[in-house]
């Protein structure tokens, strides 16, 4: 509940950044899409809530599983993890790594 509620909040700020500007191509997104659809009458409010939300949620999760198959693919290719760290010691040099 307290999620939804700060969707709402971050959509009608969108809403009301894209009234003022000047030039909406430097502002379009995927949000602003929805929420031109939703002007049109092809969504309801609800429906770009929702659409926000779960873009919102499901990143981490995707995230995550593309990198566990990259981290296999690596492993499955040693010569495309030999010449990533080469290119990783040739930026980092002889400094240590850290998270």
């Amino acid at each position: 509940k307290d999620l939804k509620g700060a969707m709402e909040t971050l959509i009608e700020q969108k809403r009301q950044k894209l009234s003022t500007v000047e030039k909406l191509d430097e502002h379009m997104d995927f949000a602003s899409q929805l929420i031109f659809a939703q002007n049109r009458g092809d969504l309801t409010a609800e429906n770009v809530n929702q659409c926000v939300l779960e873009m919102m949620i499901a990143a981490p999760d995707t995230l995550s599983v593309t990198l566990f198959f990259m981290l296999i693919l690596i492993a499955e290719h040693p010569t495309v993890e030999e010449e990533m760290m080469r290119e990783i010691e040739t930026v980092v040099g002889k400094q240590e790594l850290q998270s």
